[in-house]
């Protein structure tokens, strides 16, 4: 009975993702061809209008525009299946072999920043709540709503200027370097759009913990075990933080799966060649089947950022495996 309860559960969200994935592929289908222009017009600028009929013609073909537009959405589904994501002609690369080099860099980047956002958030949180309406928890809510206030492309472009300033250095000097090739000045180049973003992140990190925790607090076995004497810092780690941890765990995961596709304006703006430039320069020069799979490849990673999300919490709270 249990087994087949579990397999039910797992088929019901394999079947809600692939709705998801399909809805997304539509939306993004469609989208892209309400944008003005096409891959012709991107690539030759304004010498497309001195192309021949024929010769637009052959391009039109050779992109595959001339087709209707239900044939060009299910002939890029049914590459998909083929393990065919599309080609760039701009970099001369498929798809597949474009998002092995910046699928990595936005996963590291969206790591360090979940990191640095878990360790500024969490731990602020709770001293807010500790004293909720003082002067503490005030100081608190004031860094947590600059950080949901600020726009990351403001704060990223002050950081960026005031670096050059004072420290004489131009973040974005220096090729890109890869974390296999050299994992120190990948730490100093990823290090700053980490904190930029871990800024914005760790806020509703924060608000999530202090409301957690004070909901927590109230609880009657918290004020049972006060009652039996058990030292304050056990309680705050034991019995508050660890009982805090799944809201946590699901504004972490929701905000990890928001950087997979979401640090776009941060990899610009420091010059990072993560997965979200991709999908923008392929906007740019309406690649329709690298921004299709792109995006596709990020809904998917967000996907498995749940799920993940989901195993996660019966691992930290024994009532959701009881399910």
């Amino acid at each position: 009975m249990l087994t087949r309860i579990v397999h039910s559960s797992i088929t019901r969200r394999l079947v809600t993702a692939l709705g998801t994935l399909f809805g997304v592929a539509v939306l993004v289908f469609i989208m892209l061809r309400a944008i003005p222009g096409d891959q012709v017009t991107a690539q030759f600028g304004i010498e497309s209008g001195a192309l021949t009929p024929a010769q637009r013609a052959a391009l039109e073909s050779y992109y595959g525009l001339d087709q209707p537009l239900l044939v060009q959405f299910f002939s890029w589904l049914g590459n998909l299946f083929t393990g065919n994501l599309g080609f760039s002609a701009r970099a001369h690369l498929s798809v597949a072999e474009l998002t092995a080099q910046s699928l990595p860099v936005t996963v590291e980047l969206a790591v360090i920043t979940i990191v640095l956002s878990l360790v500024l958030g969490v731990p602020l949180g709770m001293l807010s709540a500790s004293k909720p309406n003082s002067a503490r928890d005030g100081l608190g809510q004031v860094v947590a709503l600059a950080g949901l206030s600020i726009p990351a492309f403001l704060l990223g472009s002050s950081v960026m200027a005031w670096v050059a300033t004072f420290w004489g250095q131009n973040p974005n000097g220096q090729a890109f370097a890869r974390l296999t090739d050299n994992p120190m000045l990948n730490l100093q180049q990823m290090i700053l759009p980490a904190g930029v973003l871990a800024f914005g992140i760790a806020a509703p990190i924060m608000r999530t913990t202090r409301t957690a925790v004070l909901d927590i607090r109230a609880k009657d076995f918290i004020r049972t075990a006060r009652a039996k004497g058990v030292p304050k810092a056990r309680i705050q780690m034991r019995h508050i933080l660890t009982n805090a941890l799944v809201p946590i765990t699901t504004m972490t995961g929701l905000q990890f799966g928001y950087l997979l596709g979401g640090a776009i304006v941060i990899e610009q703006i420091f010059s990072l060649p993560g997965i979200g430039r991709q999908v923008l320069v392929g906007i740019e020069q309406k690649e329709y089947a690298v921004v299709q799979s792109t995006i596709l490849i990020i809904a998917v990673c967000f996907v498995l950022v749940n799920l993940l999300t989901d195993m996660l919490y019966r691992v930290i709270d024994p009532r959701v495996r009881a399910l």
